[in-house]
C-alpha cells in the first residue's frame, strides 16, 4: 500500500487518514524532488532538426511554394 503525504512542521502529513490500528509499523521512503526543468523553448524544438533533410534542391529557401504546392517557379 502506498501513502503520500508532506512534511509539515516537522511531522508527516498523511493526503488520507491511514486505516491502520494503532502502533502499526510502518516504512517511510523519502522521495527526492527533482529540479524541474525549463520547458524547451520552440528555437530548441526546431534545432533538433537542423540538418536532418540533406536532399532538397539548392534553391529550396527561394522556392518553396513549388516544392511544396506546386507553384511555378518565381
Amino acid at each position: 500500500m502506498l501513502l503520500e503525504g508532506t512534511i509539515r512542521n516537522g511531522a508527516i502529513v498523511l493526503d488520507q487518514a491511514p486505516t491502520f490500528p494503532e502502533g502499526t509499523r510502518v516504512e517511510v521512503v523519502v522521495k527526492e524532488e527533482t529540479a524541474t526543468k525549463q520547458p524547451k523553448t520552440l528555437r530548441d524544438v526546431l534545432l533538433q532538426f537542423a540538418g536532418c533533410l540533406s536532399d532538397l534542391p539548392a534553391d529550396f529557401a527561394e522556392q518553396h511554394d513549388h516544392y511544396i504546392h506546386g507553384t511555378p517557379k518565381r
